[in-house]
């Protein structure tokens, strides 16, 4: 997340025309669109995980425990 973040952080300017700049990451930047789904489906493997470690602990009742 990090390194595709800060790639794609080189390439992307936040003004009126981000949409523009986002279309020539995934167009004129080598390999652009790749590291763009790859941080975009990255950031999402990340909230599944997030999501199932929460679901995991109250399904589990770890919540409850005193030496947590």
């Amino acid at each position: 997340q990090i390194l595709t973040g800060l790639f794609l952080a080189m390439h992307y300017t936040s003004t009126m025309t981000a949409f523009s700049s986002v279309t020539h990451i995934c167009r004129d930047v080598n390999s652009g669109w790749i590291i763009r789904y790859m941080h975009a489906n990255g950031a999402s493997m990340f909230f599944i995980c997030l999501f199932m470690h929460v679901g995991r602990g109250l399904y589990y009742g770890s919540y409850t425990f005193l030496e947590t």
